[in-house]
């Protein structure tokens, strides 16, 4: 028979044992709170989101969800005065009035195409170069601060002197990494030291001022009026130094007010734009050209590029004038991944097409065009610009390598069944030659003597055949 001691002793562990379930019990019950508090967070999220823009999300490897962009324009904002609104008798009208101002905001980074990353109350964050990876969003992010600068102070109310709502601006160029969203409104995340600086650039700035780093004032310095602000403690960084962007040019601008820009500040633009759209068709006739293309390949059409603006300098030909002949030299021979004998057509087509995409005037693609359609063989040249595009596409005729690069050539015509023998071809090109001409004093002068050394060598391989 169980003694009284052993009963009691039971009892006590029996009721230690249902302490220790239940204060087990009760943690579970604390953990399943936790929980349940983490997943109507994790819903409320998951509700900004479509079911597509979900299941493309989990599809998408966990390495592409972070991209690295090497240089983007990172503009932080921020509007004050509310402050002061509390009693102003206007207080709803400015509200209204913020909230135009914060629609015209967003169609001026649409205009510039700069993305607005995240707004957080009076705080604005736009990022250039993120919708399209490029070399101009620095200018494309001074423009559109300009803009949005411009807007906030015409906004004034009821007749007052000043506007109310005063925008602080800062911008820094750099490298960011993005956080893929799923979002199409807000496509990524910006995380990085180039948010960072850009924010403290902002925070920096005095109402109504664009406050910028001097890594964005390298860039753009030669399209803005900008002033030195000093500079700005950063961590790890000593003092960076900050400057003050003021307007455009007088030079570069409409009327010389420093407020939009003009034509000869476009083509300024243009012809940094232009290593971005040489950059893309290269990709484009790399992957498109066809592999007998021994001649009329990517060599070739880098040659003319650099020639056009090495005889155009020379020539005398103003800034737009060269911008539209590295142009059509870019473009003269695309057409080649269409069809061969109809390749300057078809060129120019493509040139239409991508250059409209890039907002070219019309006037400034119609002459691309045109010089594009002069290369046609034989070359007949009306003005300037096409004596210019056609002694570059013949350049080699008067350089020390003529013989290696028209065997190339020959090659190309002999696989397309265009050509007979060899010594057929150097006879063929040996006719063309000695009537040929270069058109431009450069071109003269810095080809024709080596081209006569072309003639005599061409002459002396014949004779060596008839032998």
């Amino acid at each position: 028979m169980e003694s009284i001691e052993d009963y009691i002793l039971r009892i006590t562990k029996l009721a230690n044992r249902n302490k220790e379930l239940n204060d087990q019990l009760q943690g579970l019950v604390g953990r399943y709170e936790i929980i349940q508090k983490q997943n109507e967070k994790y819903l409320n999220l998951l509700s900004e989101y479509s079911y597509e823009e979900i299941e493309e999300r989990l599809k998408m490897p966990s390495k592409k969800r972070v991209k690295r962009f090497k240089m983007v324009s990172v503009l932080y904002a921020t509007v004050k005065g509310f402050d002061r609104i509390n009693g102003n008798p206007h207080a709803q009208k400015l509200i209204d009035a913020l909230d135009e101002l914060y629609l015209t905001f967003d169609d001026i980074a649409k205009k510039y195409g700069v993305l607005k990353v995240k707004t957080i109350g009076d705080t604005f964050l736009f990022a250039g170069g993120i919708l399209e990876e490029n070399r101009t969003n620095p200018i494309d992010v001074a423009n559109a601060a300009l803009e949005m600068q411009t807007a906030a102070k015409r906004c004034i109310i009821n007749g007052d002197t000043e506007p109310f709502w005063q925008l602080s601006i800062g911008i820094h160029t750099g490298p960011v990494l993005g956080e893929i969203t799923g979002k199409k409104n807000s496509p990524y995340t910006l995380t990085g030291e180039s948010v960072n600086i850009a924010s403290r650039m902002g925070m920096a700035c005095n109402g109504g001022d664009i406050n910028i780093s001097v890594m964005t004032y390298e860039l753009i310095k030669e399209f803005f009026s900008v002033s030195e602000n000093g500079k700005m403690p950063a961590k790890y960084k000593g003092f960076l130094d900050m400057f003050t962007v003021k307007g455009i040019l007088p030079k570069l601008s409409l009327e010389g007010k420093g407020l939009l820009p003009n034509r000869n500040f476009h083509t300024k633009y243009s012809l940094i734009q232009f290593m971005d759209i040489q950059e893309d068709l290269l990709d484009i006739l790399e992957q498109k050209l066809p592999e007998d293309l021994y001649y009329h390949n990517i060599k070739h059409t880098i040659d003319v590029v650099t020639e056009v603006e090495l005889i155009g300098w020379a020539e005398g030909l103003e800034e737009e004038e060269i911008l539209l002949l590295k142009l059509a030299a870019l473009f003269h021979d695309s057409g080649h991944t269409i069809d061969y004998k109809e390749h300057e057509m078809h060129g120019a087509n493509i040139a239409r097409d991508i250059l409209g995409n890039y907002h070219y005037p019309q006037d400034q693609i119609d002459t691309v065009c045109r010089l594009i359609l002069s290369t046609k063989f034989p070359p007949e040249p009306k003005d300037k610009l096409e004596q210019v595009i056609c002694d570059s596409d013949l350049d080699y005729l008067g350089r020390s390598d003529f013989i290696p690069v028209s065997n190339t050539l020959f090659q190309e015509l002999k696989e397309r069944n265009m050509i007979g023998t060899f010594d057929e071809w150097n006879q063929l090109q040996l006719n063309f030659i000695r009537g040929h001409q270069y058109h431009t004093e450069t071109a003269r002068s810095l080809r024709e003597v080596n081209k006569q050394s072309q003639i005599e060598r061409l002459e002396s391989l014949l004779q060596v055949d008839e032998k």
